[in-house]
């Protein structure tokens, strides 16, 4: 991470950078030079990344800076991790190199932070103090509170007249600026604040309006001689300014729909009119009919070019409305009659056209919000035979349906009437309402045909969360009591009392814990599915513990069959064995197993099954034909893919409940979701394609558009009762976990790399040209993977067994990272997706940093997973433990370690995030540092830019995966990458 820091020069903004994987050598020939600071080239090139207006051509200069330092070095900057001056830490001078933007050029590169993207540089707490004076700076500019004051020999400058509120803010600021803002002078620092704060603001409010005045503000420098500019002369000068910049939008043209009156006679036509206002572009209540501007009524704050003015937004608005042609025809156009139909085209049509032009567009409240015809379902439990609480999926409910229209309900009579009449605006009860007709036919066809009734729970509860009813007919209200209404209301978790800790289970649970296993347990009384999606580390397996151990304290339910990876058998066995040693445990794997009468019997005497994903697959019909009390699919995303073979099985197996496992629902796309719902509650969301359709796409397409958010708002209310998640860094669901600091460390390649990459980019480039297809698709997946392997070392792309040291940047940047951890005491762990890279990687890093260094990977034996498991976690001393990826993305509790390196990036986030949380979990004790390795300039840093822009989906959706790379053009896929030129080092 690079830290964009920021000081007022006199002259302009002086610019200086820390760098968060710089790692500082030993006394150079300027044992005074910073060591974080980076060069200037690297400033330049930071500065474009948040397109700063003149970095290309701005000064350089040695900055001095007073900085706290300890042991010989300077302390990094909160933004890098750095914390307070302890008690041996000194101010020290320093030298850094700088760029200075001068006043000018400083007023847009502080307006450009303001706007900069999370992926570029973070700007210092100086800058971004100074993009507050230069705020301050504008709103003053923009108000007019200015005075030209003399300068001699020069031209007069532009400074703020600060009196009330204004005088009380620049006071804040000046309390406001952090030390890090004057480092640099070395002056008192009680006096240097406020005299920094008004030069910086006096500096960017004349640049400012020197910019608003453009070329007369020069006429204006030459015509007032300096000897002539007295007080009078400045008060005229600025009451110019004033004048001239006053707001030009001294009225705007208002075209406002008008409900027809009741008609005395009945049968007669509806009167209704579009009618044409004049504003205030100044204070919008005052508004007036054009109707008595014409008969020559006015107001005083009516422009003298008034009529001009509306008569030319007329002629405009005719563009996106014709009707208005026919208006303008008369001498004082003030509007347009209309019967109903002709208002709902307006409604419908012509008012979103308006608007978006930017007309102002006045309609009736019921017109705003469109047609809201939908229905509202009421459920009422029955009481159970004999008296007893009814909780059970096999209970019934009773249940009805009505129509609903905004906020009224209608009986079946006025909803046969308005289908009646075929028009889609009516009157109401003495009021205008909107319906399609269609779907007032359809609503009232619905309610003739299953208004009311009695059903199952969990088909009341699939009535209450679906989409819609019937087609155009959304469920838009319920009204249910009971256990059902806490849960559809969202209200089940927080209202449900917690899980106390059973009998039978040996521990305690945390309190979120105990809210989430009476969860579990409402949910599976009611025979509805849940999916746990708590993050990892945060005790799902401990929860799940808790609810068999507390329904067996009271029955015998039956058999659970818990599906998990096969890595995780041993860690259930063994989390069972401590927290609920009297349940009856069963591993159902290995050639050994039972199987036909034999697991039958051995069923009525086990409380929990654990098995693998692969052995349901093989004996599917076996275990489908058992009687499971419950199913349960731990690190459920196994089954994320609904037509394999194996979530095809899975889901075949029948069970009263089902509960799925899993920190992250969602990996890649929406249909993982559907798939994981599809198992816990069969059917809920429908077929698969229409949900695709739907939903998914509304969500995926464009998540920030209107019609992105109502699909995201429309999956949270369907999937939103049956999905409890809970996140690590929520302190009022955990406040004792340490922080996790993530941040990207760049890399450089070395010669031999850029050209290996070079040449393989240029490769594909030719090859493409006759490419098309499946053949296309897998020319450029293959030069990924071998881009991938470049950046990391070119012996892994070469596979020639030659020598690693001194090859590979990234690999230089690993071996200082782990040398300054275990330097300092600490663990760290390693990631990598290459399973042959580190193979040769750890003997490699072993015999740098001399120590040993652990190394797990698919291949490795159970046993000893578990004894390098256990020596990484019990051991006194620093170490490294290299792992893979793939084979170490769960089961594995590494607390031990408060480092976490990705060498190379995995494309997916989610499985990123599944591999950090080895390490950041309960269980650990201190802040947890995450790097993820990135080579600058190459496909690493594209493909970076464009993940994190993908990850507001569901928290870490990325499209699919590496797929739509390869949709890309030919000069796209070049560009995506290409090889920029700060990638080589030197």
């Amino acid at each position: 991470m690079l830290v964009l820091h920021g000081v007022w020069a006199g002259d302009g903004v002086a610019l200086w950078a820390e760098d968060s994987g710089a790692v500082p050598g030993g006394p150079g020939p300027d044992p005074s030079a910073h060591p974080f600071a980076v060069t200037a080239a690297a400033l330049r090139a930071a500065a474009a990344a948040v397109d700063a207006p003149g970095a290309a051509a701005a000064a350089e200069r040695w900055l001095r800076l007073r900085l706290p330092a300890t042991a010989g070095r300077p302390l990094p900057s909160p933004e890098l991790g750095g914390g307070p001056a302890e008690g041996s830490a000194e101010l020290r001078e320093w030298r850094a190199p700088a760029l200075v933007v001068r006043a000018p050029d400083a007023v847009r590169l502080l307006a450009a932070l303001d706007g900069a993207v999370a992926a570029g540089p973070v700007p210092g707490p100086g800058l971004r103090h100074l993009a507050a004076v230069r705020r301050f700076a504008g709103r003053l500019a923009s108000a007019g509170r200015l005075l030209p004051v003399p300068v001699d020999g020069g031209p007069p400058r532009w400074r703020p007249v600060l009196t009330g509120v204004d005088a009380r803010h620049a006071a804040g600021l000046v309390a406001a600026l952090r030390a890090v803002g004057r480092a640099h002078v070395a002056a008192d620092a009680d006096g240097r604040a406020g005299r920094l704060v008004f030069e910086a603001l006096g500096a960017l409010l004349d640049a400012d309006v020197r910019a608003r005045l453009g070329p007369l503000a020069g006429r204006l420098d030459r015509a007032v001689p300096a000897a002539d500019r007295d007080s009078g002369r400045g008060r005229r000068l600025r009451d110019w300014y004033r004048q001239a910049h006053r707001p030009r939008e001294r009225a705007r043209l208002v075209v406002r729909l008008r409900e027809p009156e009741p008609a005395d006679e009945p049968g007669a036509a509806e009167a209704w009119r579009v009618e044409f206002w004049v504003r205030s572009g100044d204070d919008p209540s005052l508004q007036l009919p054009l109707r008595e501007l014409w008969l020559g009524s006015g107001a005083a704050w009516l422009p003298d070019d008034v009529e001009e003015t509306v008569l030319r937004e007329l002629h405009r608005a005719a563009r996106h409305y014709p009707a208005v042609r026919g208006a303008l025809r008369d001498l004082a156009p003030d509007g347009i009659g209309m019967g109903t139909g002709g208002a709902y085209a307006f409604v419908r049509d012509v008012a979103p056209r308006l608007a978006s032009a930017g007309f102002d567009v006045v309609l009736p409240h019921w017109a705003a919000g469109g047609s809201a015809l939908g229905l509202k379902l009421t459920v009422r439990e029955r009481p159970a035979a004999g008296g007893g609480s009814g909780i059970g999926a096999e209970e019934l409910v009773d249940f009805s349906f009505e129509a609903v229209l905004g906020d009224t309900v209608l009986d079946v009579t006025e909803l046969a009437e308005l289908a009646r009449l075929k028009q889609p605006l009516a009157r109401l009860r003495g009021r205008w309402v909107r319906a399609d007709p269609a779907h007032l036919r359809a609503a009232l066809d619905f309610l003739r045909r299953r208004g009311r009734g009695r059903a199952r729970r969990e088909e009341a509860v699939r009535m209450a969360v679906a989409a819609e009813a019937a087609p155009g007919l959304p469920v838009a209200e319920v009204d249910a009591d009971g256990e059902l209404g806490a849960l559809l209301s969202g209200a089940a978790e927080r209202r449900l009392a917690p899980m106390r800790t059973p009998d039978g289970f040996d521990g305690t649970l945390r309190p979120y814990q105990e809210r989430g296993a009476a969860w579990l347990r409402f949910l599976g009384g009611l025979g509805l599915g849940a999916i746990l999606a708590d993050d990892m580390g945060l005790g799902k397996t401990v929860q799940l513990l808790a609810v068999l151990a507390d329904e067996r304290a009271e029955r015998t339910p039956g058999p659970t069959l818990l599906v998990c990876p096969v890595s995780l058998v041993g860690n259930w066995q063994r989390e069972a064995a401590k927290f609920t040693p009297k349940l009856r445990v069963h591993v159902h794997h290995g050639p050994d197993r039972p199987h036909g009468n034999a697991l039958a019997r051995l069923l009525g005497e086990t409380d929990l099954v654990v098995t693998t994903y692969g052995v349901v697959l093989r004996d599917a019909g076996e275990l489908a034909a058992m009687p499971w009390h419950r199913v349960v699919c731990d690190e459920a995303q196994a089954v994320k893919n609904s037509d394999a073979r194996q979530t095809r099985a899975v889901r075949a197996l029948p069970a009263e409940a089902r509960i799925a496992l899993t920190g992250t629902p969602v990996e890649n796309d929406l249909d993982e979701l559907w798939s994981i719902m599809e198992f816990a509650n069969p059917g809920l969301l429908g077929p698969a394609a229409a949900f695709r359709r739907g939903i998914a796409d509304r969500v995926e397409r464009d998540a920030d558009s209107p019609d992105g958010r109502a699909g995201a708002a429309l999956l949270r209310r369907l999937t939103g009762p049956f999905i409890l998640r809970r996140v690590k860094t929520d302190r009022s669901i955990i406040s004792d976990l340490p922080e996790k600091q993530e941040m990207r460390t760049w890399c450089t390649l070395t010669p031999e790399q850029a050209q290996l990459y070079k040449a393989t980019v240029d490769d594909m480039t030719e090859r493409l040209g006759d490419a098309e297809g499946m053949r296309r698709k897998g020319l450029v997946l293959a030069t990924m993977a071998r881009l991938k392997q470049i950046c990391n070392h070119p012996a892994q792309f070469l596979g020639d067994g030659s020598a690693l040291a001194g090859r590979s940047g990234k690999l230089d940047r690993l071996e200082g990272l782990l040398a300054e951890a275990l330097a300092q005491g600490d663990r760290a762990l390693c990631f990598t997706q290459y399973t042959a890279f580190g193979d040769r990687l750890a003997p490699y890093l072993a015999a740098r940093l001399g120590r040993e260094v652990l190394w797990l990977h698919g291949g490795t034996p159970r046993p000893r997973r578990e004894e390098m498991m256990r020596r990484f976690q019990e051991a006194d001393e620093p170490m490294v433990f290299l792992l893979s990826l793939k084979a170490a993305g769960t089961g594995l509790n590494l607390t031990a370690a408060n480092h976490v390196v990705h060498i190379d990036r995995w494309w997916n986030p989610a499985v990123e995030d599944q591999a950090t949380d080895r390490a950041f979990r309960i269980g650990q004790r201190r802040d947890v540092q995450v790097r993820k390795l990135i080579c600058v300039g190459t496909l690493e840093e594209r493909v970076d830019e464009m993940i994190e822009r993908k990850r507001a989906l569901a928290g870490s959706v990325v499209g699919t995966g590496e797929e739509w790379l390869t949709e890309l053009s030919t000069a796209d896929l070049r560009e995506v990458l290409r090889l920029a030129p700060e990638a080589v080092a030197g």
